[in-house]
């Protein structure tokens, strides 16, 4: 009997690994069993025009429910899987019921960090944003003039705190470390972000850490500052990371190390399993990453569909990223890991920057602010192995073109 393949994981890596094997003409049965009650979408637009009201749920899906049916793809909605028997090559569901398989694909994604609940983490009032459900909840508290507390200056909370500003609200961004972005981009990067967000009203405030919460009839009202301040609040965001879905793998005894260990093929421990997306910790360039983002969950979910469909070749992750907060556009492209020195570029127009990274020498990474043509060149260069010449970098009239050539 054929038992097909089983997607646990119901997001972009999910839809695009089955997307892609039914583009190859690959026709084996697909089952994906997902937690959440609808269709695979988006979820980059949730946390934006989603929650602005300017782009409807069903412009979110990837596809209709109809497309499942027609294309022998059966979702599972509102179901997970509490155990992987690897040995009979079964999943057991939370219900107590059995769906076999001959290949597995782990598309579990990550999850918010929460505040700890001996902090005031439970009280209502504080929101993390992951999924549809997080995004309706939080829309029907950002009403204009409400005191919001950002804790968290990552490109989670960033673009957090640039919509609720557009929504009226007044907003305080915390953060630990002694500035904002510290762990993904440089000074450079981040002191031209933050004049933007001071420009729109938002309270930034580096160094700072969280005490707790303070609660009043189990809402939140205050927060106790590691300067022993408080500052009177009325809703919360947490932006602090992410975790990866990893905690079935290590039930199942698959390689887990802050993610599910994969080889360049993206299969883990277990040769008749796969991971993909948010939960993978891949190899690239002699470490081990897990990238978080659209474009990485579905190149790789695609190069496993290939790999399914009886294809050899190995994932190569060409990594970018963007993130917008108000009228700015910033484009990440390559991986800044371990950067000695960078170039600031001015852009061809007002209010456009790119910064260029290097590493022992070696053009690893560029972050183009307003500036699509860097971005693009930057691109091109890092998927050609190229590295630009610093001198053209510099001379902010110099053609990027050149660099191509």
């Amino acid at each position: 009997m054929v038992q097909g393949l089983v997607i646990v994981g119901a997001g972009q890596a999910a839809f695009s690994t089955a997307s892609k094997l039914r583009s190859l003409k690959d026709d084996r049965p697909i089952t994906i069993v997902g937690l959440e009650a609808h269709a695979p979408y988006q979820r980059p637009p949730l946390s934006k025009k989603y929650l602005l009201g300017e782009m409807s749920f069903d412009r979110l899906l990837l596809r209709p429910e109809q497309w499942y049916q027609d294309n022998n793809v059966e979702l599972r909605h509102s179901t997970w899987v509490e155990e992987i028997d690897r040995q009979a090559k079964q999943l057991v569901l939370q219900n107590g019921s059995t769906l076999a398989y001959d290949q597995l694909v782990l598309a579990t994604g990550a999850t918010p960090r929460h505040l700890p609940q001996d902090i005031g983490g439970d009280l209502s009032g504080v929101f993390t944003v992951r999924n549809k459900d997080d995004a309706d909840r939080l829309s029907a508290e950002m009403k204009p003039g409400r005191r919001l507390l950002i804790i968290g200056g990552g490109y989670i909370g960033l673009e957090a705190a640039a919509v609720a500003r557009h929504l009226g609200l007044e907003v305080t961004l915390i953060e630990m470390a002694e500035r904002i972005l510290a762990r993904v981009a440089a000074k450079e990067t981040a002191d031209f972000i933050r004049a933007v967000h001071t420009g729109h009203g938002v309270m930034i405030r580096e160094g700072m850490g969280l005490l707790r919460l303070i609660g009043a009839n189990g809402r939140v009202v205050a927060a106790e500052l590691s300067d022993g301040s408080r500052l009177d609040i009325d809703m919360v965001i947490v932006g602090i990371g992410v975790s990866p879905n990893d905690a079935l793998a290590a039930r199942a005894g698959l390689s887990v190390r802050n993610g599910i260990l994969v080889d360049t093929f993206a299969r883990t421990s277990d040769p008749d399993i796969f991971a993909v997306g948010d939960c993978a910790l891949q190899p690239w360039q002699g470490a081990e990453i897990r990238l978080e983002s659209v474009q990485n969950a579905v190149d790789q979910a695609e190069a496993v569909a290939a790999i399914l469909a009886g294809g050899n070749q190995p994932y190569q992750p060409k990594p970018w990223f963007w993130s917008d907060q108000y009228d700015l556009k910033l484009q990440i492209a390559g991986l800044n890991l371990g950067y000695d020195e960078t170039i600031l570029r001015p852009g061809v127009r007002e209010g456009s920057i790119s910064i260029w990274y290097y590493r022992n020498e070696t053009f690893i990474a560029v972050d183009a602010i307003n500036d699509a043509r860097a971005y693009v060149t930057g691109k091109k260069l890092l998927e050609m192995g190229k590295t630009p010449e610093k001198a053209v970098l510099r001379d902010a009239q110099s053609d990027l073109k050149q660099l191509l050539s």
